[in-house]
């Protein structure tokens, strides 16, 4: 299936340098991960921060593809794991993994193999589509943080501290991520044929 996202289209033909490539973005994605986990606000009333992630997995995802972007989201939780200060707020280990955001952490994973997936068919060539994956994608990381969430709080307060609070920030952060893919969509060069890459 040919690769549609703006990396596929931009991706080498030579196999050797599109893997250099993948892994360069792929590396360089976690990173900007680990710098939007340090944009956050704590919420006094709940163990759920607001951070720019989710934006920043949402874009990352539509742009890298299902693969690349998964990966980055990966790479990023093993920096985690592996003492880097790459949490929000500088949290590191496997004991912030497990804690009241890890299921958030988790549910990266899978709605960037989702949006990503919808991007390389094509759904991120319009406003709308790009729009309508990128609210899949945002309620796949609220159902994954909502499971990890109800194994800290009581089931009364879990959609009140661990989903309203966060909705117009969310719906903000789809719109943002989405307008911000539809500009890098016009860029020259980015209107053809995409690869096969």
């Amino acid at each position: 299936m040919p690769d549609m996202t703006i990396a596929g289209r931009l991706r080498p033909h030579s196999q050797t340098h599109a893997w250099v490539y993948d892994g360069l973005l792929v590396l360089g994605a976690s990173w900007a991960l680990a710098v939007s986990a340090q944009v956050a606000v704590v919420l006094p009333f709940s163990p759920v921060p607001v951070t720019a992630q989710t934006f920043a997995v949402l874009l990352l995802a539509a742009l890298l593809g299902p693969s690349r972007g998964a990966a980055a989201v990966m790479l990023y939780i093993m920096e985690g794991l592996a003492g880097w200060p790459v949490f929000a707020g500088g949290a590191a280990g496997l004991p912030h993994l497990l804690g009241p955001t890890g299921g958030y952490l988790m549910g990266f994973i899978g709605a960037a193999a989702v949006v990503g997936a919808l991007a390389q068919r094509g759904w991120d060539r319009s406003l709308l589509s790009a729009l309508a994956a990128m609210t899949l994608g945002t309620a796949i990381i609220f159902l994954c943080g909502l499971a990890g969430l109800a194994i800290y709080l009581d089931e009364g307060d879990l959609l009140a501290l661990g989903l309203v609070p966060f909705l117009p920030g969310a719906a903000l952060k789809i719109i943002l991520a989405a307008l911000v893919l539809s500009m890098g969509r016009r860029l020259p060069g980015l209107q053809g044929n995409s690869s096969t890459g």
